[in-house]
């Protein structure tokens, strides 16, 4: 576990680490150059989780179930919010429901934490903790790229969790007409790096005014580009933090 600059929470936890790419939101991951470093780095865990393609560094779809860190958040008193597996996909066909299960667990015994979940495979998501229990201090969200993968949407609406959230980063076109009813957070951003690809304005707009219409809480991350701290997360000129209701 890890504290990290991400905007929208405090620390990053990794049970799981390696995935593959799945869609066009995966193209230019950050957590791909990153399990490259770590494993030039000689980290175990990150052994044999990317390969290079050309220019690129990309997931050769190897994964590692780390059991050693799944007792780190009962050492972590102090309360956070936590990024479960910024490296990796928790509902991975891979990783099996044993395993998100001993996760699970883990969270439930680590009331004073947060946790925040995010996939790209919602279906599975939503199947696999059919069998689990609805904690307090879980939520539960989607990536959306683009338009072709609103169906996510409808998927994360069959799960069963307080907080339901999507993370329309990167965002690489238009999403108007998405639907975000039952949904309590939607965070934007553009993507950041060195083949970063822009992301519209009027885009992001378009995501706030959905927001405003469904009463979703709208989190404005970043605007991105090779160099985000550039660029900054002004949007009109002002910060977007807002959380759902309740935190």
């Amino acid at each position: 576990m890890a504290d990290t600059s991400i905007e929208w929470t405090d620390a990053t936890w990794n049970p799981v680490a390696g995935c593959n790419v799945l869609s066009p939101g995966c193209t230019n991951c950050y957590a791909m150059r990153m399990a490259a470093r770590l494993e030039a780095m000689d980290v175990e865990k990150y052994r044999g989780l990317t390969r290079r393609s050309g220019k690129r560094t990309i997931w050769t779809g190897k994964l590692f179930l780390d059991r050693k860190t799944l007792e780190l958040p009962k050492t972590w008193r102090k309360a956070r919010q936590i990024f479960v597996n910024s490296m990796s996909d928790l509902f991975h066909d891979d990783v099996p429901p044993e395993f998100v299960a001993e996760v699970w667990s883990t969270m439930a015994a680590t009331p004073q934490h947060t946790y925040q979940i995010l996939t790209k495979r919602p279906d599975r998501m939503a199947d696999v903790t059919a069998a689990l229990s609805v904690l307090p201090n879980v939520w539960l969200g989607t990536s959306v790229e683009n338009a072709d993968y609103l169906g996510r949407i409808d998927d994360l609406r069959r799960v069963r969790s307080v907080v339901r959230f999507i993370s329309f980063e990167p965002l690489l076109n238009s999403v108007a007409g998405a639907d975000l009813s039952e949904i309590h957070w939607a965070i934007v951003g553009g993507e950041s790096g060195p083949r970063s690809r822009p992301m519209d304005a009027q885009w992001v707009d378009e995501v706030e005014a959905m927001c405003r219409r469904y009463g979703t809480a709208f989190f404005f991350k970043q605007w991105g580009g090779k160099n985000k701290k550039a660029t900054g997360r002004l949007l009109r000129g002002r910060t977007y933090d807002e959380m759902p209701l309740g935190v």
